[in-house]
């Protein structure tokens, strides 16, 4: 019995044009609304800067809400913190949240526009609570209090995030990252697992 010769590995199939079309559509969006809001940011515009026609905007995404929200959807993937040592869980965190801003279009721009418009603080709002609290859940000593230490959190992680990544403030966007989690790991941490005052 002669031995099978191995199989040669599927080459991997090039991406589809239409991902390529999506992901620049969403790139465009997410620049367009951060500049100019939700309200002011058109189709049109937005088309024009993925160079695109309006209409394959509309084909992919129906409207500019769903554009909006497919181009404010953002996972932020959250460390399992069940695996984290208690009293490491401010330090895992504010690393965490670095990685996220420092590689950040989509969160970003979510911040940008939740500034000044309501539909993109909604989803600034649902995106925290939806990832966000069931991390304060998970290791604080009164769930029942979750809501408030998540809520102290992200009062931290997005004044940082608006300080050094948006407005650029010099001080805050100066400081290194060893410096910025030996600042606020502490908080977070006291938010997160001190007893209740």
């Amino acid at each position: 019995m002669t031995e099978r010769a191995p199989t040669p590995a599927e080459p991997e199939a090039p991406p589809r044009r239409s991902d390529a079309t999506r992901a620049g559509i969403l790139a465009a969006a997410r620049e367009r609304f951060a500049a100019d809001g939700y309200e002011r940011a058109t189709i049109r515009a937005i088309a024009k800067d993925a160079e695109i026609d309006p209409s394959m905007v509309m084909r992919y995404y129906g409207s500019k809400e769903g554009l909006f929200a497919a181009a404010t959807s953002a996972d932020l993937r959250m460390p399992d913190f069940t695996r984290v040592p208690r009293e490491e869980v401010g330090q895992v965190l504010v690393g965490h949240f670095l990685d996220l801003w420092e590689d950040a279009g989509v969160l970003t721009a979510l911040l940008r526009v939740g500034i000044t418009n309501q539909a993109g603080a909604e989803r600034m709002r649902k995106i925290f609570a939806e990832q966000l609290l069931p991390v304060a859940r998970e290791v604080c000593p009164d769930p029942d209090a979750a809501p408030a230490r998540a809520a102290l959190c992200a009062a931290q992680l997005l004044g940082l995030a608006l300080t050094r990544y948006v407005l650029r403030f010099p001080p805050s966007a100066a400081l290194t990252r060893e410096e910025i989690t030996a600042w606020l790991a502490p908080t977070l941490q006291r938010y997160l697992t001190a007893e209740r005052p």
